[in-house]
């Protein structure tokens, strides 16, 4: 099992408890999104967008236009740091000094360089693609020359990385325990909703079974 070396770059500081180095549970918390948080600099200017992301093993796989000013900042710096967070409950506590979420986060720290190679920037699409919904590549149309050489394609190694977790109820202080006032979590969690067709559809053309599978897995049960 690895487990990612403290330093000053990835330690999480302020509730510390809360954290943790494990590479699996940081993997989990990858894979069970598919946007991130990138930050970059821009003409001195710091910037974080939200981009949809691939992960294999240790790499992490972007994509856009070649005029892509922020994968061509991030090349142009060589380095790059990513945050994926899932929000999992609202904590409502008696006092306001105590709300707070539960909420699993990842933040990762690597090297980044631009995928050349046609068989692996062809291998990041896909992963890119089936991070959002699993053995979609197979069922598309696959990317034409003029498609694939206009997207440019970056590759971050994971070289660092932390993961903070909260999994817990109210943290009220004892002297509000007994105060009239409602406390507790309200839940919260990313649901699907039964899948919609293009309106454009031919009426032979039906729901396929990837799609209905991904709506069973995450609809609201």
């Amino acid at each position: 099992m690895k487990t990612h070396n403290i330093s000053e770059l990835n330690k999480v500081k302020r509730g510390a408890n809360r954290a943790t180095y494990d590479a699996n549970e940081i993997n989990n918390i990858l894979d069970a999104g598919f946007v991130g948080y990138i930050s970059y600099i821009f003409n001195h200017n710091a910037i974080t967008i939200p981009m949809a992301y691939g992960r294999i093993k240790d790499k992490i796989y972007l994509h856009g236009s070649r005029k892509n000013r922020m994968l061509l900042s991030l090349l142009e710096n060589k380095e790059a740091s990513m945050t994926v967070m899932h929000l999992d409950g609202l904590v409502l506590a008696r006092s306001g000094f105590h709300h707070s979420v539960n909420y699993r986060s990842a933040t990762l720290f690597g090297e980044v360089s631009q995928m050349n190679d046609a068989i692996i920037k062809e291998r990041a699409l896909e992963c890119i693609v089936d991070q959002m919904i699993p053995e979609r590549w197979d069922k598309i149309r696959l990317m034409n020359e003029k498609e694939f050489n206009g997207t440019l394609v970056v590759e971050m190694t994971i070289k660092s990385a932390s993961a903070k977790i909260r999994n817990e109820g109210v943290n009220d202080e004892k002297s509000d325990i007994d105060l009239p006032i409602w406390a507790g979590i309200i839940p919260l969690k990313q649901v699907a909703d039964y899948p919609i067709s293009d309106t454009l559809l031919h009426d032979h053309v039906k729901t396929p079974q990837h799609v209905l599978d991904y709506y069973e897995t995450h609809r609201n049960k």
